[in-house]
């Protein structure tokens, strides 16, 4: 029976290739399908459940089609992963709601200082490569947790090692359930409320059944949908303009024919001086130290997330590991460099489609993402032509005509609505909202999973009931899925944030909290327990208590930017006295503009919270290092494995121990 299913799994392996050329041949076919559709008079709101729901239909089957028993497959997917589909499938995990909905609408709101994001999430896998990743392949661990445990002796630093991974991947997986709540609302016309728990159904069907054996082949699934979704309307619009179906090359013409557009916005008083923010001019919005802190905390962030680090687990070899990590490079790259073009296309189509429009000639497609509050005119929410008049006349003077400062687009809608913003065919529409989906939903299954599998196999199984047989083992699993992803939804419905800041959160909590321990760990024999145990209390610590004061308890000597009034990003007009507002009761609720996403607290050092990272890390390392070298050191035997973790060939540490 194990001969026969090991043949199964290596047919499967080497038919990967045409299974998924296949795939793509069929969604291309779909997309073509209901382009046609569309022609013939179908209605939008038709095409957009279809998209929606045979995107998540695909998914549920894969899902069900990879449902495992066994505890190798649920955790690692056997180790089977080829590092070409591996580098996908992270490439997937990765390309999550912030990645593909929030990094090009911070592009156009932020211009040049929106490539802190950027620069470190790229830069970040050539620390994976280098420091962390292979090393822990070949240490053989299900969980970042187990790597602590065993290196650092006993369950205290296990329980650490939960601690960090839950705090940072929580934060992380409730904006990617805020990303699939925004999509569906939009695209389904349901409720917010109502569409995060819609999502949250497909989340469940990829993850639950077949853990991170279904996931893998999921994201792989997800990868090909997201990034034809997010290079067609760039593509289409590139070609449209400049001839050229590389955008790419051609967004630079694009900023050039931005700057022109300004100028005759300027001319014509459709713009103020200060609403006009040079697309390329650097620390506009971030001063250089918080430019650079971002670009730190960002890359080191990445080589210390767990559900990243769990994905080179999966690879047959040490080998094949790092090569996976060069892959997940590329396909990662190929969204990362069309980031600035997609966000150069979208500004200059809202500055020829939108600013200068008559008032009464506004298109309908403006009015949905107005109604969910995330798209104003005048001031109020763009819900119907009649309250944006309205609200356009209560201005003296106005001209009846939308100005640039009248204009406020949140950033998680740039990217969703720029093909309605360009006149482009619904079906690219649909599409764009297909690939965020399957962005938010292919980052939230690894997520959803990390959490979960540390939960049932290093608090359940581990501390509780080593003698738990699989069946049970996989039940508490998929038990603890549930359970997290509903508090994850229920805490995405209340819309705590933007999608980018609470990712920018969970970075910065998992290099405080990781990093050190972990680069120490493999890197310096020399490191002892009490001493990495000391390191991850420090700097996560340090780190959660910044994050925490300057977000909830801003009267602690927290200013915004050291201005007097609260500043809009994209039309540099005052939006609320901050001296007035701080002193009033409620003032984050009465004032919501105070937790706009680009309002960044700060606070010693004038550092931005999303950068806390800063501060715990280099404090965790410090503590690490005194400690350690304070105390008695470790073990010859576990020098050794230290020595041995290190070495590209040879057994794997933990073979023995996890099968």
């Amino acid at each position: 029976m194990a001969t026969q299913t090991s043949a199964g799994t290596s047919d499967f392996i080497k038919n990967l290739g045409k299974m998924y050329g296949t795939y793509t041949g069929g969604f291309l076919a779909f997309i073509i399908l209901l382009a046609v559709l569309e022609q013939v008079g179908v209605p939008n709101k038709i095409l957009g459940y279809l998209f929606v729901f045979f995107t998540l239909a695909v998914y549920a089957i894969i899902g069900v089609m990879t449902r495992t028993a066994e505890v190798s497959e649920y955790y690692v997917a056997g180790r089977r992963v080829p590092a070409f589909y591996n580098g996908m499938a992270t490439g997937a995990d990765w390309m999550s709601a912030a990645s593909f909905v929030g990094m090009a609408g911070t592009l156009f709101l932020l211009g040049y200082d929106g490539l802190a994001w950027v620069l470190g999430w790229t830069g970040g896998f050539v620390l994976v490569s280098i420091l962390i990743g292979p090393y822990l392949r070949k240490f053989g661990a299900y969980t970042v947790p187990d790597f602590l445990s065993f290196r650092y002796g006993g369950n205290f630093a296990r329980a650490l090692g939960v601690v960090v991974l839950v705090a940072c991947s929580f934060t992380y997986v409730t904006a990617q359930i805020y990303g699939t709540g925004l999509i569906a609302s939009r695209f389904l016309g349901m409720q917010f409320e109502l569409a995060v728990f819609a999502g949250l159904v497909g989340i469940l069907l990829c993850a639950m059944l077949g853990g991170m054996r279904a996931v893998t082949w999921t994201q792989i699934a997800q990868y090909i949908v997201l990034i034809i979704a997010y290079l067609t309307p760039i593509i289409i619009l590139s070609t449209a303009k400049y001839g050229i179906p590389l955008p790419q090359l051609t967004y630079g013409q694009a900023i050039a024919d931005i700057t022109a557009r300004e100028q005759q916005m300027l001319t014509a008083g459709l713009a103020t001086a200060a609403a006009l923010k040079p697309h390329i001019q650097p620390f506009i919005n971030y001063s250089p130290l918080n430019f650079f802190a971002i670009i730190m905390c960002m890359m080191v962030g990445t080589a210390s997330l767990p559900h990243i680090l769990m994905r080179y687990f999966t690879t047959p070899s040490v080998r094949e590991a790092r090569q996976s990590v060069a892959w997940s490079l590329l396909f990662i790259f190929l969204l990362y460099f069309s980031a600035p073009a997609y966000a150069a296309f979208s500004k200059l189509e809202v500055y020829t489609n939108i600013i200068g429009r008559d008032l009464t000639a506004i298109r309908p497609w403006l009015f949905n993402w107005g109604e969910l509050g995330l798209i104003q005119i005048c001031g109020k929410n763009a819900a119907s032509i009649d309250a944006i008049v309205a609200a356009c006349k209560a201005i003296a003077g106005h001209p009846g005509v939308v100005r640039l400062q009248d204009f406020v687009i949140n950033t998680d809608v740039i990217v969703l609505s720029t093909p309605e913003i360009a006149g482009l065919p619904y079906v690219i529409s649909g599409l764009v909202a297909a690939g965020g989906l399957a962005a938010a939903l292919s980052t939230a299954d690894g997520l959803l999973l990390a959490i979960a599998n540390a939960l049932s196999h290093d608090v359940y199984y581990k501390m509780i009931d080593p003698n738990a047989p699989t069946m049970r083992r996989l039940t508490v699993a998929r038990g603890l899925l549930v359970i997290v992803a509903v508090i994850a939804a229920a805490t995405a419905a209340t819309k705590p944030g933007d999608i980018l800041a609470m990712v920018g959160w969970a970075f910065s909590l998992a290099m405080a909290g990781n990093f050190p321990a972990l680069v120490m760990g493999v890197w310096w024999k020399r490191t002892t327990a009490t001493g990495a145990v000391c390191g991850i209390i420090a700097g996560f610590g340090l780190c959660l208590f910044y994050l925490v004061t300057t977000r909830y308890f801003p009267g602690m000597g927290v200013k915004y930017f050291g201005m007097t009034s609260l500043i809009n990003p994209l039309t540099g007009a005052p939006l609320v006295d901050i001296a007035k507002a701080m002193a009033l009761p409620n003032a984050m609720e009465s004032f919501p503009t105070l937790a706009h996403p680009m309002a960044n607290k700060i606070g010693w050092f004038d550092l931005n919270n999303i950068a806390c990272g800063l501060l715990g890390t280099p404090l965790g390392f410090a503590v690490i290092y005194i400690v350690s070298k304070l105390g008695k050191e470790p073990s010859a035997e576990m020098q050794a494995y230290v020595d041995d973790i290190r070495k590209p060939r040879g057994r794997t540490v933990l073979e023995e121990r996890t099968t």
